[in-house]
C-alpha cells in the first residue's frame, strides 16, 4: 500500500509500452520513502524487446531507484539482465520450520489446532510459507472450534497419514484386500486417489532415505511417525525391492493422470505392488538359478527383505521346481569378419553392403576397429557401425578412419579365395579327366563346406594380402568336403 512501492505482474504486461511506463516513472523521485522500488513479478515472461527496453534504465538507474525482479524460471531470463542484478535463490522452508510458524500464529489467533494438523498443513505448502498461510487461513475459516487433522485432511483432499502407512503395509506385505479395503475408505470421504499415490511415493522416498542414511533416525528433520513406523520398513524391505516399488509407483502416477477412471487406475496400479510384494529381485533370482535352487524357495544368497519368493516368481504363475542356470550369450566379435556377418544378422542391409565392399580393414583389436573406408562409403558409416556394436555389448566400441592401405575388403578376398578353389580344383587328377572326358566342360563354382558366408576359410583368420593367399595342395581336396559344380 506504500505509494513508493509499485507492483507490476509481468505475465499480464509483457510489452514495450509497459516497460516505457516503468521507465518513465522512474524520473520522479518517491513522495515519502527515500527510493522508490518497482517490484516486477514473474519477470522471465516480458518479451525480448521489452527487456532491450529497460537494459538501459539498469545499466544506469537512478540513484533514488530499486527493481525488485522476481521469478521461477531463472534460465529464461537474458544474462543481459542478470549479469546487472544481485541475485538471491529463495530455498524452500523446512516442515519444522514451518509448523513452528504456523503454530505461533495459531497461539497469537487464539485458535486451537492439534500437532498433526499443523504436520499436514506443512507439508502440504511443499516448503513455501505463503501457501502455507493460506491452507492456514482456510482451516480457520472453516473450523468450529478446535481444528483437527481429519478437518485438515477433508478440506485438501487428501489422505491420512495413518491410512498412508497402513497401505504401505498392506502392498509391501502382499495385501490386495487390505489395500483396497484403505483406498475404498479414503475415496469414501472424498480424497484424490492419485493424490493417495503420491503419499505414498513420498513415504516410499523417505523409507529409501532411512534405508541408506540410519543417521537420520535420529534427526527432528523428519515427523516422529517417520522416524518410528519408516525405520520399521527400513529395517524389513531391502534397497531392492524399494527400488521396485518407486520404478513401479512412480509409472503408475502417471496412469492414473492419464486413465478416464483415475480410481480404477489407482487401485490396479496397488494390486501391482501388492502381487510382485513377494517376488525376488532379479539379483535374487540370478543368484538362485546359477546356485542350482529353486526361485521360489527362499536360499542363503538372498538379502533380507527381498521377499519370500514362492510360485508367482514364475511369469505364468506355475511352480518352478529346478532350473538351470540361462545364459545369454552377446555377439561373438572375435575378429572382423564376424563383425560384418553379425550386422548383417541385424538386417542392416545397407551398411552390411558398406562393410563388404567398400571397407579396407586396417587394425581389429576390440573395442577399436581401424578401417579406410573407399570413396563411395557413406560419412556416417563409423558413427552407425560404433552404435549398433555399442548397443549389442554394452561396451563403447571406437570406429576409427585410417589413411593407411589396409587389407582388401572381404569381397575382394572372398573372390581371391574363390578364384584359388578353382586353380586347385583344376589341378585335382580327378578333375582333370573329367575335363578331358567332357571337352568344352568347364569349373563353374567350387562349394567347400568349411568356408563362411563369404566363401572364406572359416578356421583361417583374416589375411592381410588375399592375392598372395596359397591354394590348398590335392591332399586338401582328400581330406575335407568339397563340391565341384560342372
Amino acid at each position: 500500500r506504500h505509494p513508493d512501492v509499485i507492483e507490476m505482474d509481468a505475465a499480464s504486461r509483457t510489452g514495450v509500452d509497459d516497460m516505457r511506463e516503468v521507465i518513465e516513472a522512474t524520473r520522479f523521485r518517491p513522495m515519502q520513502a527515500r527510493t522508490k522500488v518497482f517490484v516486477i513479478d514473474e519477470v522471465h515472461m516480458l518479451s525480448r524487446n521489452a527487456f532491450n527496453a529497460l537494459l538501459k534504465t539498469l545499466e544506469e538507474p537512478p540513484p533514488h531507484v530499486k527493481f525488485v525482479f522476481a521469478t521461477t524460471e531463472i534460465r529464461k531470463v537474458p544474462i543481459t539482465v542478470l549479469s546487472r542484478c544481485q541475485r538471491f535463490d529463495l530455498r524452500r522452508v523446512r516442515i519444522a520450520e514451518l509448523v513452528g510458524l504456523f503454530g505461533r500464529i495459531a497461539v497469537k489467533e487464539d485458535v486451537t489446532i492439534e500437532p498433526a494438523a499443523l504436520e499436514q498443513i506443512a507439508r502440504s505448502a511443499d516448503g513455501s510459507v505463503r501457501d502455507g498461510l493460506s491452507m492456514l487461513d482456510q482451516a480457520i475459516a472453516q473450523a468450529e472450534g478446535a481444528i483437527t487433522t481429519a478437518q485438515v485432511v477433508d478440506m485438501l483432499g487428501l489422505a491420512d497419514r495413518e491410512a498412508v502407512f497402513e497401505l504401505m503395509d498392506a502392498v509391501m506385505g502382499g495385501k490386495p484386500v487390505a489395500a483396497l479395503a484403505i483406498t475404498d475408505r479414503a475415496y469414501e470421504r472424498g480424497a484424490d486417489l492419485g493424490a493417495l499415490l503420491q503419499d505414498l511415493l513420498e513415504l516410499l522416498h523417505t523409507v529409501t532415505r532411512l534405508k541408506s542414511v540410519p543417521a537420520l533416525r535420529d534427526s527432528h528433520e523428519l515427523p516422529e511417525a517417520e522416524r518410528t513406523r519408516g525405520a520399521e520398513f527400513a529395517d524389513r524391505l531391502s534397497v531392492p525391492v524399494l527400488a521396485r516399488a518407486w520404478q513401479m509407483l512412480l509409472k503408475g502416477v502417471g496412469e492414473v493422470e492419464i486413465a478416464p477412471d483415475r480410481r480404477a487406475a489407482a487401485e490396479m496400479v496397488l494390486i501391482r505392488l501388492c502381487h510382485v510384494s513377494d517376488m525376488p529381485t532379479p539379483g535374487d533370482l540370478i543368484r538362485r538359478l546359477t546356485s542350482g535352487g529353486t526361485p521360489g524357495a527362499p536360499g542363503p544368497a538372498a538379502p533380507p527383505g527381498g521377499g519370500g519368493g514362492g510360485a508367482r516368481a514364475v511369469a505364468n504363475g506355475a511352480p518352478m521346481i529346478s532350473a538351470e542356470p540361462v545364459v545369454q550369450a552377446g555377439p561373438r566379435l572375435g575378429t572382423f569378419r564376424d563383425v560384418v556377418a553379425w550386422v548383417g544378422e541385424q538386417k542392416e542391409a545397407m551398411l552390411h553392403a558398406h562393410l563388404l565392399h567398400s571397407v579396407h580393414l586396417v587394425r581389429f583389436a576390440p573395442p577399436v576397429i581401424e578401417l579406410r573406408p573407399q570413396a563411395e562409403a557413406p560419412r556416417d558409416l563409423s558413427s552407425k557401425l560404433s552404435a549398433l556394436l555399442s548397443d549389442a555389448t554394452g561396451t563403447r566400441w571406437t570406429i576409427a578412419v585410417s589413411r593407411d592401405a589396409g587389407e582388401t575388403t572381404i569381397a575382394e578376398q572372398g573372390s581371391a579365395a574363390d578364384t584359388a578353389r578353382k586353380t586347385a580344383a583344376a589341378d585335382h587328377p580327378l578333375v582333370r579327366a573329367i575335363m578331358a572326358a567332357f571337352p568344352g566342360a568347364r569349373i563353374d563354382t567350387v562349394h567347400d563346406k568349411t568356408a563362411d558366408a563369404y566363401g572364406l576359410p572359416a578356421s583361417v583368420p583374416d589375411v592381410p594380402d588375399m592375392p598372395d593367399f596359397a591354394p590348398p595342395d590335392a591332399e586338401y581336396f582328400d581330406e575335407e568336403p568339397m563340391e565341384i559344380d560342372l
